[in-house]
C-alpha cells in the first residue's frame, strides 16, 4: 500500500494540467459574477479579467477578509446577490461543498437566465440534479471541476467543463493562467473527475495522519518514521509536513470527502474509506485559519478527541 501511495504522490507531483485552449471563435466581453471570492474564486476571476471581461461579486453578509480580497482583485461590488445576477451574464460558483446547492436555488429564485458555472467540489449526482433546476429556471447550466490550487501561473490548474454549451465558457478563459479543458457534453463528467482526483489526493492525507495517529497511540512514531526513512528517505521527508500543513483546509476537505463517498456509492463502490477520511477531517476542523501551522502533535492529539458533530 505504501509502494502505491509513494509511486501516485510521485505521478501527482510531476503531473500538469493542459494549457489554456486557444478561442475557436472571438468571444466578447462578459460581466462575470464569482461565488464567492475566496482565494481559487479570486484566481478566476483574474484569469476572466485577464482575458478582457469585468468580474463582480456581493459584498452581503461576506467577511472583511474576502472583501480585501475582492478589493485587492480589482472586482466591482454588486453589494447583494439579486444585484449579482441582474448586473452579469455570468455566475460562477466557487464555495465550500455544503453550500453548492443553496447557492444555485438562490441563484434561481432571482430568475437568472444566464450562464451558471458550478465549479464546486461536489458529487456529480448533486451537479445534475442543480443543472434541471437551473436550466428550468431559464439558465444555461455548465459543469465545472477545477484540478489544483489556486493559480499562479499557466500550466498548473486546470478547469474541466462539461455541457453542451461548456466550450463558451472555456473560450471566456483564454487569456490564462488559469487552463482550461472540455471534456463532454454530458453533465456530470467534469464534476465526476474532480471527485476522482480527490479521492486520492486528499483520502491520502487523512491516511497519512491515521497512520501517523495509531503509531503514536502505540508509542512508536519514531520507530515508524525511521523504517520509512530507511525505505525512502523523501518519502520520510513528506509525511510529516502534509499531515501538518493539511489541518488549514480541513474545516473544507471533510465535506468534499463526503461527496466522494457519495460519487463512489453511486458508482457501485465502497463509499467508507471516504467516509473515514471525512471523520478525520471534521475532527482537525477547528485548525482553520490558525497560524503558525499546527505542531504534529497538537494534530495528533486532535485526531483522538470524540468525533465533532457534522
Amino acid at each position: 500500500m505504501r509502494q502505491l501511495i509513494r509511486k501516485l504522490r510521485r505521478y501527482m507531483s510531476s503531473r500538469t494540467a493542459p494549457p489554456p485552449r486557444a478561442p475557436r471563435v472571438a468571444t466578447s466581453p462578459q460581466r462575470i459574477g464569482i461565488v464567492h471570492p475566496g482565494a481559487m474564486g479570486i484566481s478566476i476571476a483574474v484569469s476572466a479579467q485577464n482575458s478582457g471581461h469585468q468580474v463582480y461579486w456581493a459584498s452581503e453578509g461576506r467577511s472583511a477578509a474576502t472583501a480585501k480580497r475582492a478589493t485587492q482583485a480589482g472586482l466591482r461590488d454588486s453589494h447583494t446577490l439579486a444585484n449579482l445576477c441582474a448586473e452579469c451574464s455570468v455566475i460562477i460558483s466557487v464555495c465550500p461543498p455544503h453550500a453548492a446547492e443553496t447557492v444555485a436555488q438562490e441563484v434561481a429564485a432571482h430568475a437568472f437566465t444566464g450562464f451558471y458555472v458550478d465549479a464546486n467540489a461536489i458529487a456529480p449526482q448533486r451537479v445534475i440534479r442543480m443543472s434541471h433546476a437551473l436550466t428550468h429556471a431559464g439558465a444555461t447550466f455548465v459543469d465545472g471541476g477545477i484540478i489544483g490550487g489556486p493559480v499562479r501561473k499557466p500550466g498548473g490548474t486546470c478547469l474541466y467543463l462539461a455541457g453542451p454549451r461548456a466550450q463558451e465558457v472555456a473560450d471566456w478563459f483564454a487569456g490564462g493562467p488559469l487552463g482550461t479543458r472540455v471534456l463532454s457534453a454530458t453533465i456530470g463528467q467534469a464534476s465526476a473527475l474532480k471527485m476522482c482526483m480527490s479521492a486520492y489526493s486528499k483520502c491520502t492525507a487523512a491516511l497519512l495522519c491515521t497512520i501517523l495517529g495509531a503509531a503514536e497511540q502505540w508509542r512508536l512514531r519514531e520507530a515508524l518514521l525511521q523504517q520509512w526513512a530507511q525505505e525512502d528517505p523523501a518519502f520520510a521527508e513528506y509525511v510529516v509536513p502534509r499531515v501538518r500543513e493539511v489541518t488549514a483546509k480541513a474545516w473544507r476537505f471533510a465535506g468534499e470527502m463526503e461527496e466522494v463517498a457519495a460519487t463512489f456509492r453511486e458508482a457501485g463502490l465502497p463509499g467508507e474509506f471516504h467516509a473515514a477520511a471525512a471523520i478525520v477531517y471534521r475532527h482537525l476542523a477547528h485548525f482553520k485559519g490558525v497560524q503558525p501551522t499546527p505542531e504534529l502533535e497538537e494534530v495528533l492529539a486532535a485526531l483522538t478527541q470524540h468525533e465533532p458533530r457534522s
